[in-house]
């Protein structure tokens, strides 16, 4: 018998899941699966497992669940899911309660009560069958992380004390209770809102985060709530939606979206009806020589889902510019997991098609930090990047706005005045020129490689 145990990290939204299984039986389980689901498929027929449970450690926010989906696409895996606390679905799923046990060949996984990131919050404990009261790794979910831990903030202001009360409580009672040795394997990764200031690494060991986690030093609960709430990232506007999207059953679609491809005359058909969102996913670089007008720069970057849900409307229909035909899929992969399935087509042959049908395009100009120096003062300076970025350091004179709040804030800025803006490297600082050129906006430049290059040029930074 051989173990099989695979991490499976999802960039961008820096979300982890696990396949667990034994070779000799043939079976596996996955772990807090993403919606895109062959990954897991690809790996069970690779390790000629098949999966037979699907678990979630508790009602995620951050994503799209990919638990009805893998159920559905192998047919007779169970969802295993926590009904503490009272929590429902409207889909089947098997109760999960504290100290239930699952083997798969010599492996005994338990489930562990853990609330505090949510009411009802499991972590699953790992151990030999040989040596039950011995474990050696527990999945932990949203609840202790590397570096940090699960945020208790998310079911809003009410909530929150008495869930950071149970999140402390979870944290010295259960987790500094196990062995220095057992590994932690966590639900997130390093840049995921969903705790703060994560570590950069996937795994850590109790006895490394007993030592160095800031949330686990703390001997009062009412300092650590206040560590809490200060500590905690912004919440992404789409993380309500996602709770009641898992909760109620996400759609199974057997497979990702189709989206229809659209010669270049359909494709302007389509965008003058207005009745779609129009997201180029190129390069910062490639929309500012040419873009269609109106259209939204969402890079394909792992990022994007993050930056889909926190812009778009899921209910509008997409329509999709590309790098390359070839990327439709992968870019509609980035758009499910924040809930985007509903696309309208791409263009064909994108812009190269579109410019050769003798179709008009706009332009963003791209200045670099000596030009934005340069100007003197002369520029209205913008700077979109997080408040814990800009409190860091920043252009002097730079207006501050967030990208996720541009577009209800953008009557704060001076239509009529050249504008630059930039964020840590480009990519945000392209997005947010994007919605300022469609707010109507003329005279607006991106700053490639923004924050970094204006350091290591070595110009002044105010703080």
């Amino acid at each position: 018998m051989s173990l099989i145990f695979e991490t499976i990290p999802t960039e961008g939204l820096a979300e982890i899941s696990y396949l667990i299984g034994d070779d000799d039986e043939g079976t596996a389980a996955v772990f807090d699966p993403r919606p895109d689901v062959e990954i897991y498929l690809q790996l069970a027929r690779a390790k000629n497992v098949a999966i037979t449970h699907v678990f979630e450690t508790h009602i995620h926010a951050d994503l799209v669940s990919g638990a009805r989906e893998l159920s559905s696409r192998v047919g007779t895996a169970k969802i295993f899911a926590s009904h503490e606390a009272g929590a429902s679905y409207g889909f089947a799923t098997e109760a999960v309660k504290d100290g239930d046990q699952f083997k798969f060949g010599s492996l005994v996984i338990t489930a562990r009560y853990t609330p505090g990131h949510t009411p009802e919050h499991v972590s699953y404990v790992l151990a030999e069958e040989d040596h039950p009261g011995l474990p050696w790794g527990v999945l932990s979910g949203d609840s202790l992380f590397v570096g940090s831990a699960g945020r208790p903030d998310l079911l809003g202001e009410k909530e929150t004390a008495k869930l950071a009360a149970l999140q402390f409580k979870t944290l010295r009672e259960f987790f500094l209770k196990l062995p220095d040795g057992v590994i932690v394997y966590p639900t997130h990764g390093s840049g995921s809102p969903c705790g703060a200031e994560i570590g950069d690494r996937l795994t850590s060991t109790i006895g490394f985060e007993r030592a160095f986690n800031p949330f686990l030093q703390f001997d009062d609960v009412k300092a650590f709530t206040q560590h809490c709430i200060k500590t905690a990232p912004p919440i992404p506007k789409y993380y309500s939606r996602m709770k009641t999207v898992n909760a109620e059953g996400p759609k199974i679609l057997r497979g990702l979206p189709q989206v229809q491809a659209l010669p270049p005359k359909a494709f302007k058909q389509a965008v003058g009806k207005k009745t779609a969102l129009l997201i180029d996913t190129r390069s910062m670089f490639a929309f500012g020589g040419a873009h269609i007008a109106g259209a939204l720069n969402l890079g394909a970057s792992p990022t994007l889902s993050i930056w889909a849900g926190s812009l778009l409307d899921p209910e509008t229909p997409i329509l999709l510019v590309l790098e390359n035909d070839s990327d439709v899929e992968e870019v509609v992969r980035l758009f499910l997991r924040t809930g985007f399935t509903n696309f309208a087509g791409y263009l064909v042959g994108g812009m190269k098609a579109w410019d050769v049908a003798g179709y008009p395009f706009e332009q963003v100009p791209q200045i670099s930090v000596h030009q934005l120096q340069s100007a003197n003062g002369q520029m209205q300076v913008l700077d979109v990047r997080t408040d814990r970025e800009w409190k860091g350091g920043h252009v002097p004179g730079a207006r501050h706005i967030v990208v996720p709040q541009l577009q209800q804030r953008v009557a704060e800025l001076d239509r009529t005045k050249p504008t630059a803006v930039y964020c840590a490297s480009g990519y945000r600082a392209s997005i947010a020129v994007s919605i300022l050129k469609t707010a109507g906006f003329e005279n607006v430049s991106n700053v490639p490689g923004s924050w970094h290059a204006w350091k290591e040029a070595g110009f002044p930074v105010e703080k």
